[in-house]
């Protein structure tokens, strides 16, 4: 089965966190999980990270990923979306976490 191009960003995410020696997992919605978790909960370098991944064009954010991402950056982790692998690199570069 083809992976769609979300799925194809993911794994180039993970593959990315795997090379600077983060932790990660990749969330899947479930009646167990809470609805709108971001796709990949990370440990950089101490540091809670969430990323909602979508894909280039068209990948919208929910209301509900929105109110979680501002959760999470409220409590003091690092929380964002992102289109890219660069993008996640940049983020993290930017916020010190790499």
């Amino acid at each position: 089965m083809a992976q769609g191009p979300e799925k194809r960003i993911e794994n180039k995410i993970k593959r990315y966190l795997d090379s600077i020696g983060a932790w990660h997992i990749k969330t899947h919605g479930s009646m167990f999980s809470k609805a709108g978790t971001p796709d990949i909960i990370a440990c950089v370098k101490g540091k809670f990270v969430a990323i909602e991944v979508k894909r280039p064009e068209g990948g919208r954010v929910s209301e509900l990923q929105r109110f979680h991402i501002e959760a999470i950056n409220k409590a003091g982790g690092y929380a964002f979306v992102s289109r890219s692998v660069e993008e996640t690199q940049r983020y993290l570069e930017t916020n010190n976490l790499v």
